[in-house]
């Protein structure tokens, strides 16, 4: 992220209190400008301005994206807003092979990856400066499908659908997507439980570059989709050369 604009920013980030967003977070703040992290969890919220450490830059809203009325109550909260980035996902339970499928854990995986973005961009776009963005987080699972992981790919691939067609919309406002390969982050309990470790090493092996990803790694692509004003409607492939394998 350019310091010189970033500084003039402010940027909100829905799932800022961990993984890509806080790592994100971290480097607007580093950049001067103001950052709102929002989410579901307010302790999470709490404990991420603790280590963030910016009381007169950083602000926390609780907020629940798949609620219309609270994501409108969010931007009345915010006030005008330069960038607009979501990497909130509620996958918990949505990793399983069809037979054990259940429908309200797919539901929730479309609410916080699909209809959330939806809403965001709706009430977000009237906040936004002209030149301003919206970024949002899909996945190397709409590319490379696994068994157990049908239901993100899906909403993946739909939010990619979504991006280009609100670049469209609401232009000249900036829409665009990065697509994470493997990131060490706090979803992977959730995918791989006590096997995590051995899971992301043993792809590790397989990445061209030779390492799975890291959160500061996601959020330098948002930075550049931020800062690049030349840039929408595009998915961002930061993924250590997983398409290729």
């Amino acid at each position: 992220m350019a310091k010189t604009q970033a500084g003039k920013s402010t940027v909100l980030i829905v799932g800022g209190s961990s993984g890509m967003g806080l790592a994100l977070a971290r480097r607007c703040l580093d950049a001067g400008a103001r950052v709102v992290i929002a989410g579901r969890n307010a302790d999470k919220l709490a404990a991420a301005q603790d280590r963030l450490q910016r009381p007169t830059q950083l602000q926390a809203i609780a907020v629940d994206i798949s609620w219309e009325d609270q994501v409108a109550r969010l931007f009345e909260q915010v006030g005008p807003v330069d960038h607009v980035v979501s990497t909130a996902a509620d996958i918990a339970g949505a990793y399983q092979l069809l037979p054990s499928l259940d429908l309200q854990a797919a539901q929730r995986v479309v609410e916080s990856k699909l209809y959330g973005p939806l809403l965001l961009a709706k009430y977000g776009a009237p906040k936004l400066s002209a030149t301003g963005s919206i970024t949002f987080i899909s996945g190397i699972a709409a590319y490379r499908p696994a068994a157990r992981g049908s239901v993100v790919a899906a909403v993946n691939a739909a939010l990619e659908g979504l991006v280009r067609a609100l670049a469209v919309e609401l232009a000249p406002i900036r829409v665009n997507a990065v697509s994470p390969g493997w990131v060490d982050t706090p979803i992977w309990r959730f995918v791989a439980g006590d096997r995590k470790d051995d899971t992301l090493s043993a792809m590790a092996e397989r990445l061209p570059v030779g390492r799975t990803g890291q959160p500061d790694d996601i959020a330098h692509a948002i930075g550049f989709l931020m800062d690049n004003t030349f840039t929408t409607g595009t998915i961002l492939h930061v993924e250590g050369g997983h398409r290729l394998i």
